[in-house]
């Protein structure tokens, strides 16, 4: 047995905490097991896809002190932190049915355009390869999960890498937001992993049309992505792929 140093996956807690500007002290409101970096993104991701903010511009000040983000909002915009304990409750699945978590997530969730735009398998094939030479972290310590988003023609626009899938895309939506591209209904979310009903929460939130997942999705997230008019792709390694609803948008899909 022969003994050697092994880079692995950095995991560290970080806080959020939140306030209302002139409303007084910021109070904490989520405490998550990250990946450092990234981490302003992850606050407004974060904050984007549990409904608290609409838009960058409902943000004044986000600070960052290596443990902590504090982020301050607009005058005027009401904190609701129950809407954070309402959508943990409804995503953690637990003794809540499926049909109260899909009712939860159509109240908040902005309606958006659903353009209908297809795209070639051979592109969609591509896409795995493509993160996977994009993800630095998960070369060094292969257990990192990431989330890319791409556009129709396949093109890597960004990703971010963290030990947590949700953590993974809330960063990557919170720079989407922060760049003003939301909503990404003519871009294509690859995950590195399973398909959750919570990551499809995201998705939806975001106004993904097109969502990909290297693993299998869950019951709940198919029954999401049907109602919310989203293209579910899993099992997407190997040059085969499994298209569990929106078959249109997938060339010789249907």
């Amino acid at each position: 047995m022969r003994q050697a140093d092994d880079a692995v996956a950095v995991e560290e807690p970080l806080e959020l905490r939140c306030v209302t500007a002139g409303s007084g002290e910021p109070r904490p409101l989520n405490v998550t097991m990250r990946t450092p970096g990234d981490d302003l993104d992850w606050a407004y991701g974060f904050l984007f896809t549990e409904g608290l903010i609409a838009s960058a511009h409902d943000v004044v000040d986000a600070v960052f002190d290596g443990q902590t983000v504090t982020v301050t909002l607009r005058p005027g915009l009401a904190l609701d932190p129950t809407k954070v304990e309402r959508n943990f409750y409804v995503s953690s699945s637990c003794g809540v049915c499926g049909k109260a978590s899909l009712e939860a997530v159509q109240t908040v969730c902005p309606e958006y355009e659903a353009p209908v735009w297809r795209v070639a398998p051979e592109v969609l094939h591509a896409l795995p390869t493509t993160l996977r030479d994009a993800q630095r972290a998960f070369g060094l310590t292969g257990g990192i999960h990431a989330a890319g988003w791409f556009d129709r023609s396949g093109a890597l626009l960004a990703h971010r890498e963290d030990v947590g899938r949700h953590n993974a895309l809330d960063k990557l939506l919170g720079h989407a937001l922060r760049t003003g591209h939301i909503p990404l209904n003519d871009s294509i979310l690859l995950l590195s992993g399973r398909a959750s009903f919570e990551l499809l929460q995201k998705s939806a939130m975001a106004g993904i049309q097109l969502v990909c997942a290297v693993g299998a999705p869950s019951s709940l997230a198919i029954e999401l992505a049907s109602t919310f008019g989203i293209t579910l792709v899993g099992f997407l390694r190997d040059d085969r792929l499994n298209i569990y609803c929106g078959n249109q948008r997938v060339e010789g899909g249907g």
